[in-house]
């Protein structure tokens, strides 16, 4: 079975940020992500992580102006002052939180620019960052989000992510392959998992039911299936990442509704 991590972002939402934590230790969660930590002290999350024996596996560097819309730098002409003070501070928070890997968001793609402009930016900014990345033995990653949901964002494909990854050269430079924009963007799931797990360069999985964003279980997508083909690429490679669980809960806001929405988990576990 694979390994799964809570998004404190989008499950419990009826707690408070810091009471996530305790509420994903209680139903089993070894390990959480979530989108960003910068509006708390690193030191009073990793007290959370650390009270919860829970394992930090990812999170985001600073995107911009999140509140105005924005959704990354990486690739924006012009903010290269402002995407590299980003990482430099996500790669702090990394190292308090003991976080093995952090979330690079490309951005969208401002009109006026040619789409070979944002990429020579993303490519150099990329290349940059990983460097950076490799000094403190973590890893970078980048991930193809669906137009849907995101319209503009750059990167929307696996195999344009890992071109990106390739031009960059830099081995601390992953793909975070999300299954839910991979359907709605691509489909034929279950391939791409058996084409990208192997190469070394998938560096972490999420999950979420297709096409509301609720839980596994719900949707066009077989989830128990694609846990096996997981299970059994990881077996055969020796890939050993973590499966976020960014997914909304479908009973909401509400007490224990993340808990009660958690059936499809206790079936893996028997």
């Amino acid at each position: 079975m694979p390994r799964f991590a809570a998004n404190l972002s989008m499950l419990y939402p009826e707690l408070a940020f810091l009471d996530r934590f305790d509420a994903a230790a209680k139903d089993g969660f070894e390990g959480v992500e979530y989108l960003f930590p910068y509006d708390f002290p690193a030191a009073e999350i990793a007290a959370r992580l650390q009270a919860n024996g829970l394992q930090q596996v990812l999170f985001n560097a600073p995107p911009g102006h999140w509140e105005a819309g924005e959704r990354g730098l990486a690739c924006l002409p012009g903010r290269e002052n402002e995407f590299r003070e980003g990482i430099a501070r996500a790669l702090d928070y990394a190292a308090a939180l003991d976080c093995p890997r952090v979330h690079v968001m490309a951005g969208l793609m401002p009109s006026g620019l040619s789409r070979e402009m944002l990429e020579a930016t993303y490519i150099h900014n990329l290349r940059w960052a990983a460097g950076e990345a490799r000094k403190t033995g973590r890893d970078l990653l980048i991930e193809p989000i669906n137009t849907r949901d995101m319209p503009g964002f750059f990167l929307n494909r696996q195999d344009h992510a890992h071109a990106i990854v390739a031009a960059v050269g830099e081995p601390h430079l992953k793909v975070q392959m999300d299954l839910y924009h991979c359907q709605i963007v691509e489909g034929d799931v279950a391939m791409k998992v058996r084409e990208y797990l192997p190469t070394g360069r998938v560096g972490h999985l999420q999950i979420a039911g297709v096409p509301t964003r609720n839980e596994p279980d719900m949707g066009e997508l077989y989830h128990p299936y694609l846990f096996g083909v997981i299970d059994e690429v990881s077996a055969a490679c020796g890939w050993d990442g973590w499966v976020g669980c960014e997914y909304r809960p479908a009973r909401g806001a509400v007490v224990n509704g993340t808990t009660d929405g958690l059936g499809w988990l206790r079936a893996l576990r028997g």
